[in-house]
């Protein structure tokens, strides 16, 4: 193999091994921010369910104070 040729084919296998380390980061920068998404998205929800959960009482006694009005208002029109 002549000179040319080796120098170009090392500069070729250096230019390789720089794509790779720049895909290498690139995968692990995408599989990180899948992660924290999925992270993000179950706080979300889990925030939700669970503040449902803590204010169910509160909805329904309002819901039964509102059946008391209604009934109440009901019997005033009868």
């Amino acid at each position: 193999m002549d000179p040319e040729s080796r120098k170009l084919l090392d500069k070729t296998l250096e230019l390789a091994e720089e794509n790779n380390k720049i895909l290498r980061s690139m995968r692990r920068s995408q599989r990180v921010s899948s992660i924290i998404r999925f992270i993000y998205w179950v706080f979300i929800i889990g925030s939700a369910v669970g503040a449902y959960y803590f204010i169910q009482p509160y909805l329904e006694q309002i819901m039964s104070i509102y059946g008391g009005a209604s009934d109440v208002i009901n019997s005033f029109k009868n």
